[in-house]
C-alpha cells in the first residue's frame, strides 16, 4: 500500500552565530529522517524537548524549507514546489499547535478565523459559509454563538477546539499536532484528545502526533516514532514499543513514566547527564555518553536504522542487552 506520507533522508540544519565572532556553527535539527505514514494512521513521534521534532513538523507543512532529502505526499516531492505550486496541497496538510492563543489572531473573532480557509481555498459558496462554521464548531463540541467571540474569550481548552476546527475546515488529509494538549489540564487533555480520536475515525484522517509525554502517545498512536538529537533511533507499532524497547533512549524514556502508585519502588535511575549540544553531536552514536551499555563501537561508529522483526526497526548496536523490567 503506497503511504499517503513519506520522508527520505530529511536534512534542517540552521546557522548558529558565535558570541566570540568566530566563523558561525552549523545546528542539524533534522539529520537523515525517513518516515512513513499510512492513511487513517497515528503516527506519534516522541522524544526530549530539543531533538528536532517541531522542526520536522514545519518541513512537512512548508513553514520551512529543507536543506536536502524528500517529502512525499500523493506522490508528488513537496520539496521540489514553489510556493505557488505548493498552495494547492496545503489545505490537505494542516497544522494544530501548541499553543492556541498565540496560534489564533486575537482580532479576528471565531466567524472570522474559521471563514479564511473557506475563502483562501474556494470551499463553498459566501451564503454558506456561516452554516459551514456552525457545523464546524459542532463538530468540536462549541455551540454556534462562539462564532462572534474572540480568542481571549475562551478557555485554553476552548481555544485548542478552535484550532481543530480551523485545521478541519479545509478537508485536510494529514493533520500535524505539535504538542497539542502539553499546555492543558489533565481533564482537558482526555477531552481533546478523545475528540482527536472521534474525527479521526469519522473522517478517516492521518495524524503526525508529537508530544514529549509517552503516556499521552500510547492513548492515540498506531506506531510511535522515538528522535534523538535529529535522528529516528527507534520506530514500532506502540504495542511493541512500549512492551519491548530495544534502543536504551527509548527505554530510558518508558521508565521515566510516573507510575500512579506511591508505593511502587522506581523501576530506574534517571538519566546521568545532559543532552549533547547539536552544535557539537558526540561521535558515533549520538547517545553513547549516556548510554549505559556503551561500548568503544558505539563511540567510533554512528548506527543506522536497521529492522529486527516485522516493522521494529532500531539504531543500536547493542538492542540485545535493551529490556525494560515490569514494576
Amino acid at each position: 500500500m503506497t503511504p499517503l506520507l513519506k520522508i527520505i533522508e530529511l536534512k534542517k540544519s540552521f546557522s548558529v552565530s558565535s558570541k566570540s565572532g568566530t566563523k558561525p556553527q552549523r545546528l542539524r535539527a533534522v539529520d537523515g529522517v525517513s518516515l512513513q505514514i499510512a492513511a487513517g494512521e497515528t503516527l506519534g513521534l516522541v522524544g526530549e524537548s530539543g531533538c528536532g521534532k517541531s522542526t520536522l513538523g514545519k518541513l512537512v507543512m512548508g513553514l520551512i524549507p529543507s536543506d536536502k532529502g524528500k517529502i512525499i505526499f500523493q506522490n508528488t516531492d513537496l520539496t521540489r514546489l514553489s510556493h505557488h505550486q505548493f498552495r494547492p496541497y496545503r489545505r490537505h496538510l494542516q497544522m494544530i499547535f501548541q499553543d492556541p492563543f498565540s496560534s489564533l489572531n486575537p482580532r479576528m473573532t471565531v466567524e472570522q478565523t474559521l471563514m479564511e480557509p473557506l475563502v483562501v481555498h474556494r470551499l463553498c459558496p459566501p451564503q454558506e459559509r456561516r452554516q459551514r462554521v456552525a457545523d464546524l464548531l459542532s463538530q468540536v463540541g462549541l455551540e454556534s454563538a462562539a462564532a462572534q467571540r474572540y480568542p481571549h474569550e475562551f478557555s485554553g481548552g476552548q481555544r485548542q477546539r478552535i484550532s481543530i476546527a480551523r485545521a478541519l475546515a479545509v478537508e485536510p488529509e494529514l493533520i500535524i499536532a505539535d504538542e497539542p494538549v502539553s499546555a492543558l489540564d489533565l481533564s482537558v487533555q482526555a477531552q481533546i484528545l478523545n475528540l482527536m480520536r472521534e474525527i479521526q475515525q469519522q473522517r478517516g484522517l492521518s495524524y503526525l502526533f508529537i508530544a514529549h509525554d509517552l503516556a499521552v502517545v500510547e492513548h492515540v498512536s498506531d506506531r510511535v516514532a522515538v528522535m534523538y538529537l535529529g535522528k529516528i533511533v527507534e520506530i514500532a507499532s506502540a504495542e511493541a514499543l512500549y512492551r519491548n524497547p530495544q534502543h536504551p533512549y527509548t527505554e530510558a524514556l518508558l521508565k521515566s513514566i510516573p507510575l500512579p502508585d506511591p508505593q511502587l519502588a522506581k523501576r530506574t535511575t534517571p538519566l546521568k547527564g545532559e543532552i549533547p549540544s547539536p552544535l557539537d553531536p558526540p561521535s558515533g552514536c549520538a547517545f553513547h555518553p549516556r548510554c549505559p551499555y556503551a561500548s568503544e563501537l558505539c563511540r567510533r561508529e554512528t548506527p543506522v536504522l536497521k529492522t529486527l522483526g516485522g516493522n521494529h526497526q532500531t539504531a543500536c548496536h547493542h538492542h540485545d542487552k535493551v529490556g525494560i523490567s515490569s514494576p
